[in-house]
This record gives C-alpha cells, structure tokens and sequence, in this order.
C-alpha cells in the first residue's frame, strides 16, 4: 500500500515534459543548414552543440519560444499519464521551469492541452537568462525557491543540479537525454530513469509505508 503522506514533486518542463530538443534540431537545420542528429546533443548549451555564434544563438533561442512553436512541442511519452496517476493518488506536482516568464501564457496553454492544468507552474531563473523576473504570482526568485522542500525532482539538465544542493534528502530523478549521458552524479540521492513509467515506479516505492 502506497502512504497517504503526499510528497512534493518537482519537474522540469523542457525535455522532462516535452520533447524541446528534438524541435531545436529541427530549428537549427532549418535556420542556420545545422543539421546536428538528436543523439549527437552532447552539451545541454545548445549554441556549443550546434556550433553557434552569438547572434544565431540569440535567433535560436527567440525563434524556439515562439508561442505557436512551444506549442507544437510533442509531450514526452506517459508524461501527463503518469504526473496525473501521481496527483490522483496526493502528491503535489510543481513544474519549475527556467523558461524566460515571457513564455508563461504558452506555457500554460501547453500544459493544458495535454491534460496537465493541475500541477502547480513557476519560472525560475535557473541559468541567468532572463531579466523579466521580479514580482508576479508565477516567478520565483532564487531566495523563494530555496526555502521550498519537495521530496523527489525530474530533471534533465546538469546545470540544474545545484539547485538542489539545500535538499540533501532530495531524491533526484535524472531524465536519461544525450547532454546528460556522462554526467557525474553529485550523489547516491540521483537515479538515471529512461521513461516516465520508470519515474514513477521510483517515486511509488518511496512512498511505500
């Protein structure tokens, strides 16, 4: 029997919900004749993978967060299945995402699209992208988010990780992609998973009472 303690979930939007990547590719061949083969994105910086300059990266980046191009993102397979079996079942979702907050009405329309309007959505500025962060109910800054606790977190990104470093007793579960393949784990606390069944099998068995 699972417990009746809900736990707080942390996910990351790109590459944990949807398959951003895969359309940064296609972006790049399209833009800039890139054409640098999904399995071939060894560096979660996209202008390094796709041997970009300032300027077309900054293109890149403004082209790949167009509203009708974040919502043409395919959604990871089992993502909205899975998250929705967790929520039925207590626990809390919260989908923290290091998108510029620009990007928050598709965004939101995105998740709702694909069955996911329950879980709770905020920007962070993860990677010092974006200057558009103060106030307003759906940003969080660094100081906000660090007096947050949650249970267990999906994310992809390697940069990411050291934002859990205030959560010793986080588990994290690291969503298997290209950039991440040789990642040196900060701990015994992170689990390569390969697919959403496989994230929610780990998250179950924690909460086993």
């Amino acid at each position: 029997m699972y417990s009746r303690e809900p736990l707080k979930i942390y996910v990351d939007f790109d590459d944990c919900l949807c398959e951003t990547a895969q359309s940064f590719v296609e972006i790049a061949s399209r833009l800039f004749g890139k054409n640098v083969p999904y399995e071939e994105l060894h560096s979660f910086n996209l202008q390094e993978s796709f041997s970009l300059n300032d300027e077309e990266y900054a293109e890149l980046m403004k082209e790949g967060h167009r509203p009708e191009i974040l919502l043409s993102y395919e959604e990871t397979p089992g993502a909205s299945r899975v998250l929705n079996e967790l929520i039925d079942e207590g626990h809390e979702v919260f989908v923290i995402t290091g998108r510029p907050f620009a990007a928050y009405e598709a965004s939101k329309q995105w998740l709702e699209e694909h069955d996911l309007s329950r879980p709770k959505l905020f920007f962070l500025n993860k990677y010092g992208r974006d200057f558009f962060y103060k106030g307003g109910e759906f940003n969080l800054e660094l100081e906000d988010y660090y007096k947050m606790h949650f249970d267990y977190a999906v994310e992809d990104s390697p940069m990411a990780f050291g934002f859990f470093d205030h959560l010793p007793d986080l588990n994290v579960l690291v969503f298997d992609r290209p950039w991440n393949s040789k990642a040196e784990f900060p701990g015994a606390n992170y689990h390569r998973c390969t697919d959403w069944d496989i994230i929610r099998d780990r998250i179950r068995k924690g909460g086993i009472k």
